[in-house]
């Protein structure tokens, strides 16, 4: 049995790969459970988010090939365009990287907490599927764990540095007053809900939100007396808008060139800063050929993120020291499951022993033997049953020159008396 941690990354892979492997939420329950179909797969968490797509597998054996092209086929690829941006984590090292990943040291952003949530998130939705089990169960539990601990114990979480914040951060550089500004805010999630409320702390002058769910733009949009719209409105308010973040859930672009030009002639040229945070992308990669627009992807974001994460590295090397406790823990967990086994098949061994023992006991005592014999017979019986495979042991260990096994097995049974002596 072995655990996997296997898949790519914003460090490993572009974002045109890693927007074709995504799991969005209408396919990820029908990912896990075809996952699970593998008879070399025991439990399986998918966690898919704009920078990350791993699986994580409790597996039979050590062999990630199979699940490699899994993921490929899932999503109608050739495999040689997904493996070589693949990595794998194997046993202790899968385990590390799960604790990692959840506490923000893998991420885009050093330390951010939205990861958290997201992992959070992969792990209920792969319970409700039924397919996660004891291992994957105690392997996550200590991760949030890790992370709770992290994120009090360290100041890894106290610099507002994320990719929204970023977004934002850009923003100022190219617009020194926000107060004069409009954003249209596409998508009503966890990072655009962060964006907002980054701009509306920088005085952003007004905020459309744009959603698929107008009533959830609405809740967005009242927390920063905003205005919300349905996306099929966006081509009649992007003119408005000096600033655009977008970042859904959409398999396809919400927003395309042709829309953009609109807007373009409407604001007689006036320039567009434009965040596309989404991965598949919202925006159309032709977007940025338009003169006066400013657009950004995820990955362009990494060199505003490095000038505000500085304050979060020696942060992080704490956390790396308390990731390692939480490791050892989980490791030395599971390699106590076989002890347990162990245990449990001795004592199997023992009752079986003590049973026939019992048994014949029961028959002298039907045949007119005293109590006192039979107690004397059971007494004499379980001892010599029990005692004769380890003493054999350890005198064949003796013979062969064993010695930590004697040490181990005086630690075990406590065999050497201690000295009266006061």
């Amino acid at each position: 049995m072995s655990i996997l941690a296997l898949g790519l990354n914003h460090k490993t892979a572009p974002v045109e790969i890693r927007e074709k492997v995504t799991f969005g939420p209408d396919i990820i329950a029908g990912a896990l459970r075809s996952l699970q179909e593998n008879p070399a797969v025991k439990e399986t968490v998918i966690l898919s988010t704009c920078n990350r797509t791993e699986v994580y597998c409790i597996l039979n054996e050590e062999d990630h090939e199979p699940l490699a092209d899994w993921i490929s086929r899932f999503h109608g690829l050739p495999s040689d365009r997904v493996m070589p941006y693949l990595y794998s984590h194997f046993g202790l090292d899968a385990v590390k990287h799960l604790l990692r990943v959840s506490c923000g040291l893998d991420s885009l952003v050093l330390g951010e907490p939205q990861i958290l949530g997201q992992v959070k998130a992969a792990y209920q939705t792969a319970t409700d599927t039924g397919t996660t089990g004891k291992l994957l169960y105690k392997l996550f539990q200590h991760a949030f764990s890790a992370a709770k601990q992290i994120r009090t114990d360290t100041n890894i979480g106290n610099s507002p540095v994320s990719v929204a914040f970023a977004a934002v951060s850009l923003a100022k550089q190219i617009f020194s007053d926000l107060s004069e500004q409009t954003a249209l805010l596409i998508g009503a999630g966890e990072t655009v809900e962060l964006a907002a409320r980054h701009l509306s702390q920088n005085g952003i002058g007004r905020i459309i939100v744009a959603n698929r769910t107008v009533e959830r733009a609405h809740q967005l949009a009242a927390q920063f007396e905003g205005y919300a719209i349905a996306l099929t409105e966006i081509s009649n308010h992007l003119a408005e808008a000096d600033i655009v973040i977008s970042s859904t859930a959409s398999p396809l672009p919400v927003l395309g060139k042709g829309t953009v030009e609109s807007a373009l002639k409407e604001r007689k040229h006036r320039p567009i800063f434009m965040v596309d945070i989404a991965v598949p992308r919202d925006i159309e990669p032709e977007v940025a050929d338009l003169s006066d627009i400013y657009l950004y992807t995820v990955d362009d974001m990494d060199e505003v993120i490095q000038e505000n994460m500085r304050s979060r590295e020696e942060a992080a090397e704490q956390a790396e020291e308390i990731i390692e406790h939480y490791v050892d823990d989980y490791m030395g967990w599971l390699r106590s499951l076989d002890a347990v086994e162990l245990i449990q098949d001795y004592r199997g061994c023992a009752e079986q022993l003590r049973d026939e023992v019992m048994q014949k006991a029961l028959q002298q005592l039907a045949k007119g033997k005293s109590p006192e014999e039979a107690i004397r017979f059971i007494a004499h019986t379980l001892t010599n049953k029990l005692l004769h495979t380890p003493s054999t042991q350890m005198r064949q260990a003796g013979f062969n020159g064993q010695i930590e096994l004697l040490e181990a097995a005086n630690t075990l049974f406590q065999i050497k008396k201690t000295d009266n002596k006061t």
